[in-house]
């Protein structure tokens, strides 16, 4: 029987969804940090549960040639990172391996991943940053914890997050402004929240329990003299015992409270809480994925579900007939239809309301899409929403996901309604960490 605290021999059969290395040791499925498949290693044995338990490496003794040098100092304590263990071709096939198990397992498709498409650069390619705050730290928390663990450079941001970072603190510090306790629901400063254009430019928001932050004016001369390119301070007022990062209302101490950016040749204004993806570049490579699975001709009408600030909506009116676009965020969808005017689109259209509720109401009327885009939430699409698309019977449906095991759970369900998955991709938008994004096309069976 395994026990905690003890040592075992292991090898290291494949990954797990968070990109752990599995092994199995007394017959246990071990998750094991920092392993990498086809290594012999050394794993202390941290928690056993009932069906399965937990450790990391304390030593390799067959290593695979995947494996690398951590180049991170905080790797070992940061949750941000998974996969600084290895190089970035190993890193890769983990994902795609992932992606395809899901599809096969989870969704009983009998289809490959042959590609999965890897990023350009690696490092510095977050376009958005949401730091924790405490009164000892501002940086990420510890992986499993609510801790921050103070960061001096995070690989993932542009090197100009650790000089607002570092104005902030200072401004902390000088003026004595306390940070947030969460147990409490007391302090002030709860998260620092910043976003970077490809034009150079930084939005820096503070996300406080309150409605105004103490020496206001020292705060923006700080950031404006550690960050030139910067285009406005905004607070965010969240004052609710929430996990939820953002509030519900802004405050612009000074600048602009909104930055510019493109994507697939179109302008997009972002405030803070626009949803935009993390990875500019990837992103383009996802949404030409997405646009060569839909084989638009210029005649479909394609129905786009939770098209948040209508990126993809108004990549796919590029080459559809019509689109109209559906999400659940009333600001979202007037940023669509503001995104959409801002780029002379004027074949798309936007609805505010539930995916499924739209979709219902546009089948009521008689629309009947050719094309259905979906790129739900993390956690899929609803059963009714799948049931709802399946009976206006498009031809393909393209299905973008953040999540390969909901993805798996979703094919499956729509193969219960008459489709097939018939080609899938995979595509890296988050080097380093274990997320991956994938692009699946189901066909409607004759």
């Amino acid at each position: 029987m395994m026990e905690e605290g003890k040592v075992y021999h292991a090898f290291i059969e494949g990954y797990g969804s968070d990109g752990t290395g599995i092994a199995r040791i007394d017959g246990m499925v071990v998750f094991v940090k920092h392993g990498i498949r086809d290594e012999l290693v050394d794993v202390f044995v941290e928690h056993v549960g009932h069906h399965a338990a937990w450790g990391r490496v304390v030593k390799v003794i067959q290593p695979c040639p995947g494996r690398r040098q951590p180049d991170c100092p905080h790797y070992a304590v940061c949750g941000g990172c998974q996969f600084r263990h290895m190089n970035y071709a190993e890193e890769l096939e983990a994902k795609r391996i992932r992606v395809e198990d899901a599809l096969r397992r989870i969704g009983g498709a009998e289809i490959r991943v042959p590609k999965i498409w890897g990023a350009a650069r690696i490092d510095r390619y977050r376009n958005k940053v949401q730091l924790p705050v405490s009164d000892q730290a501002i940086g990420y928390y510890r992986a499993r914890t609510h801790q921050v663990v103070d960061i001096d450079d995070c690989l993932l941001q542009p090197e100009r997050a650790n000089a607002c970072r570092r104005a902030v603190r200072e401004w902390m510090n000088v003026y004595q402004v306390p940070a947030y306790r969460e147990k409490e629901h007391k302090g002030l400063i709860r998260h620092l929240y910043l976003r970077f254009n490809q034009a150079g430019e930084t939005l820096c928001c503070l996300v406080v329990n309150g409605r105004s932050v103490p020496h206001g004016d020292a705060l923006v001369e700080l950031l404006r003299a550690a960050d030139p390119s910067l285009a406005g301070v905004v607070l965010s007022v969240n004052t609710r015992r929430t996990n939820v990062i953002l509030g519900d209302s802004y405050v612009t101490l000074w600048g602009r409270d909104w930055l510019e950016e493109t994507l697939c040749g179109l302008d997009f204004r972002l405030s803070v809480p626009s949803f935009f993806q993390i990875n500019r570049e990837q992103t383009e490579v996802l949404y030409g994925r997405a646009l060569e699975f839909a084989g638009l001709t210029g005649q479909e009408t394609v129905l786009d579900l939770y098209c948040g600030i209508g990126s993809i909506s108004l990549c796919l009116a590029k080459q559809a007939g019509r689109v109209i676009g559906a999400e659940v965020v009333p600001q979202a969808i007037e940023d669509a239809k503001a995104n959409a005017r801002r780029s002379g689109i004027t074949n798309a259209e936007f609805f505010c309301g539930d995916a499924g509720e739209v979709a219902r109401r546009l089948a009521e009327e008689g629309t009947r899409p050719q094309v259905v885009c979906v790129d739900p939430p993390r956690k899929g699409l609803a059963p009714d929403v799948v049931e709802t698309i399946a009976d206006m019977k498009p031809e393909r449906v393209v299905y973008v996901s953040c999540d390969p095991a909901t993805l798996g759970r979703d094919v499956k369900r729509f193969c219960e309604r008459g489709y097939r998955a018939v080609q899938a991709e995979a595509v890296d938008l988050f080097p380093r960490t274990a997320h991956v994004e994938t692009v699946v096309l189901l066909s409607k069976l004759k």
